[in-house]
């Protein structure tokens, strides 16, 4: 496998058979590993086509294996990098997150893709009410 990004909260390897291997770390670690799954599943049902889908998940390990969304970004138009976060939006997700570096770019298609999804959330889901 190759390292991609070994950091404080994960560490993001890709395999031979390009498949994204994601290990959750560090600060709040089982919370962020939930969310993404959860919004990966959400953004799976809802037919968003330009982001990672999730193959598997392993609680225990804190692991997540999706499929690959291309390669890393280095310039992006401003302009164009709000209206793919937009998009996003019009799926139920708002990223919570939206730099360059969560942007990849699919060769095959031409499309900019959106990764990372630990810190989003998911717009339509009911606001916890408020105990008295």
């Amino acid at each position: 496998m190759h390292e991609v990004k070994d950091t404080q909260r994960a560490v993001v390897r890709i395999g031979f058979d390009g498949r994204v291997h994601k290990t959750f770390r560090g600060p709040k670690a089982q919370e962020r590993f939930t969310n993404e799954v959860r919004v990966l599943r959400h953004l799976e049902a809802r037919g968003c086509d330009f982001v990672p889908r999730l193959l598997e998940s392993d609680p225990a390990a804190l692991k997540i294996v999706t499929t690959n969304c291309g390669s890393i970004v280095d310039q992006l138009n401003p302009e164009r990098m709000k209206e793919l976060f937009d998009e996003l939006e019009t799926y139920g997700v708002r990223h919570d997150d939206a730099f360059l570096r969560n942007v990849t770019y699919r060769a095959t298609d031409g499309r900019f893709c959106l990764i990372d999804f630990e810190f989003a959330t998911l717009l339509d889901e009911p606001t916890p009410s408020k105990k008295r």
